[in-house]
């Protein structure tokens, strides 16, 4: 009889997604990670804080050592420890419960600035729940087949705020607000997107003409990056419908998440993602 080495029994809970202790172990992460992301939330509001501050510290230590002794044993239990450490999930990882440590070091006036900035790196907690959704690979596919256009749209983009925002800089003017090009370019930025913050707005006939058509092209071309993801997306789920193939009678064209062939009913292969 094989026996199993405490290591192998370590990495089968932790990475073995296949398996049902892994599968309960990545469950129970999941809601650790979204509990101790909404204690962070909760945490900035200053009511909150005012009424529950120290037991949501305590509640954030309780957080940070369960991920560190998560974090040691994926290192202890992984064949490749050092190929862990500097992957991206094992960098996730560190990051997630560094802030905590690191606030230790920053005693004084300027603790609590500090623990303010480094919680924001918390929030790379999310990020661990990327390799739960094999969904994202999908997007991820078609974020990276369409980044040509997406280069191509923004460099219009550019273009066309420096074109309004040197119009701008000599229609308006520094007496309107537009002191330099690239505040002018601020400013077209700003209304192409629709944003509109008003800190500087035209004052002359032109000027508010130029500004209209500035608002007219942001209209225009604000869908066009929603439009090549759609159809990038769509072209993905596709071909992620059409590749699933069935083993027995070899029909294609089955759901993403079918089980089962819609033709003989025999259960279908793992999806290709």
């Amino acid at each position: 009889m094989v026996q199993v080495s405490l290591r192998q029994k370590i990495y089968q809970i932790i990475f073995g997604t296949d398996t049902p202790a892994g599968q309960y172990f990545d469950i129970a992460l999941i809601y650790l990670i979204l509990l101790s992301v909404l204690a962070i939330i909760l945490d900035s509001i200053e009511a909150v804080n005012s009424s529950y501050g120290l037991w949501l510290f305590r509640l954030e230590w309780f957080f940070t050592l369960l991920f560190s002794v998560e974090y040691l044993a994926r290192i202890y239990s992984s064949p490749k420890p050092l190929r862990y450490i500097f992957s991206f999930y094992g960098l996730v990882d560190l990051v997630s419960v560094l802030p905590t440590y690191l606030a230790l070091l920053f005693p004084g006036a300027n603790y609590w600035l500090v623990i303010r900035l480094l919680r924001v790196l918390r929030i790379f907690r999310v990020l661990k729940l990327v390799r739960y959704l094999s969904e994202a690979n999908i997007l991820l596919r078609s974020m990276y087949a369409s980044r040509r256009k997406i280069f191509v749209f923004f460099t219009v983009v550019l273009v066309l705020s420096v074109i309004f925002g040197s119009l701008m800089f000599f229609v308006e003017g520094p007496e309107h607000g537009f002191t330099s090009i690239p505040r002018s370019i601020y400013w077209t930025i700003v209304t192409i997107t629709t944003v509109g913050y008003g800190d500087i707005t035209p004052q002359t006939p032109l000027g508010q003409v130029i500004a209209t058509l500035a608002m007219l092209t942001g209209y225009s071309i604000i869908a066009i990056p929603t439009g090549i993801f759609t159809a990038e997306i769509a072209r993905e789920m596709h071909n992620e419908t059409n590749n699933r193939r069935c083993n027995i009678c070899e029909r294609t064209g089955h759901h993403p998440e079918a089980e089962y062939c819609y033709h003989c009913g025999v259960t279908l292969p793992d999806s290709v993602i």
